[in-house]
Order: structure tokens, then sequence, then C-alpha cells
């Protein structure tokens, strides 16, 4: 059974893109067990990856959520990058309507278990013949629009930063909330990703307590983005911040299924119940 002995939730990926064996995603493939497992580990919640608006059959994510008392935590759409080359900020305006015909897709689905959508690769990145200023110019409209999409169906759309190695639009979580004062959308939150926040930041946990009015969603995983425990983060400080600013959604395993996904899994409510129990 579950517990909910804090204000915050566990949370665990669960990714149904089977051609992306082996990214940062711990439980896959099959979403009526892995659901199952993850209720029987003790998860409050789940995190999908998927190809895009559907998991499985008609109903059938929301008779396995009804049968085990799991809540849906959000839906990532990266799938709309790695597998249909879709981006917020291409030079080609085609693709540009594509990404946001496809975030907004993502939005309905996740809307429909009260669960947000997350932009993280699908952001793009600037470079040739599309400047930053450009991009970011294609970013902040984009997400107005689609935070206002979001907000009326009863969510958030949670924003990414990612490190310099996957974008070079806003690699630090307070530039990232700097940028997000800026939108006339209160329909935007921002995803504080533990793996990317190690390689960029200088204190997680500070940054986290400075941003907090912008926090929405925190990825969980160590310094080489396996399960909490197998690294060098410091967690202890972090966990404490994220209690301080009474942080009240869900810590979410986005790590590698390492060394396989039941062991990582297993690691990872471990971990949780030693930093929030």
């Amino acid at each position: 059974m579950r517990s909910k002995l804090c204000d915050m939730q566990s949370c665990i990926t669960l990714s149904l893109v089977s051609s992306l064996k082996g990214g940062p995603w711990v439980l896959w493939d099959d979403l009526g067990a892995g659901l199952r497992k993850a209720a029987e580990l003790g998860f409050d919640a789940v995190e999908l990856f998927t190809e895009g608006p559907q998991a499985g059959m008609p109903n059938e994510l929301k008779n396995h959520l009804n049968e085990t008392g799991l809540r849906l935590a959000a839906v990532g759409t990266g799938a709309g990058k790695v597998l249909n080359g879709l981006t917020l900020t291409d030079e080609n305006p085609d693709i540009r309507a594509s990404a946001m015909s496809f975030i907004r897709e993502m939005i309905n689905f996740g809307a429909e278990y009260n669960a947000p959508a997350i932009i993280g690769s699908m952001q793009g990145v600037h470079g040739g013949n599309v400047s930053k200023e450009q991009a970011i110019n294609w970013l902040q409209k984009s997400l107005v629009e689609l935070g206002e999409h979001a907000r009326t169906r009863g969510v958030s759309l949670i924003y990414e930063p990612l490190n310099r190695y996957e974008s070079n639009l806003f690699n630090h979580y307070l530039e990232a909330c700097d940028f997000l004062d800026q939108l006339p959308t209160n329909g935007v939150s921002l995803l504080a990703d533990l793996f990317h926040m190690n390689i960029e930041e200088t204190d997680i946990a500070e940054s986290i307590k400075k941003g907090a009015r912008h926090l929405g969603h925190v990825h969980f995983a160590d310094s080489n983005r396996r399960p909490m425990g197998n690294g060098h983060t410091n967690m202890a400080p972090i966990a404490k911040a994220l209690k301080e600013i009474g942080y009240e959604g869900c810590i979410s395993a986005e790590a590698f299924a390492w060394p396989d996904s039941l062991t990582a899994a297993q690691t990872t409510i471990d971990s949780y119940k030693k930093y929030f129990p």
C-alpha cells in the first residue's frame, strides 16, 4: 500500500516506445505490467512517455489507473522530436506548426487525467540560419499559446531547461525562471531535472529555493542519470530545499533502468523514502 506521509508524491517513468530502449526511463513497454509493478513497489504516480497522445487501447490507461490506485503525474512530449523531428524553434514554419499541433494534442491527452505535458527536447536549439534571439522569440510565443491552452484544460504546461549538450536555449534554472516571468500567462511552470542541474548549477538546492515560484515538477536522477544513490549528487540539501519551499508535486524518476528496470525501480523508491519520509 502506498504511503502519504508527506505532501510530495513518489513517481516513476514508464516508456511505451520500445524503439528507444536504453533511454532514461525506468519501466518499459507494457502499460499494464508497468503500472502494476509501480503500485506494487509503493509509488504514488507514473509519468508516461508515449509515441503520441494515447496509451494502449481505448480506456486501457483509465482502467489500469483505477485498478492500481496510481495517478498519472505527467506526459512527456519528447517523441515529437526524437521520432518525428519536430521542434518549436525549427527554421521551417511547417515543422514549427506541426510541433505545436503535436504538443497541443499531448496537452489534451494528459488533461483527461489532470496531468500536465512536459516540453523538453521539443524546445529545440538555435544555430545555422536561426539566431538565439529568433529561437527564443519563437519559444516564447509557443509557450504562451500552449500555456494558455493548457490552462483552459485545467492543467499546466511544464517547461524543462536542459543541459548544454542537449539544448542551447536555457540551461540554468534561474535563467528559465526569469524567462517565465516575462510570459503573459500563468499556464507554464518549470521542471527541475536534477541530472541536468548537476551539470549546470553551482548549487542545486539554492537554485530551487530562489526559483520556487515556478517549480512544477522534479526529475529524480543521480549525477550519471542512474537511479538516485548511484552517483555523486548530494541529495540531502536538495530534499531539504524542496521541503522548505513547500513543494507538493511529484518526485519523478527519469533515470536509466540500471542495472535493470526492477532494480532501478526498487532503488528509486528506497531513495525516495530515505529523503522524503
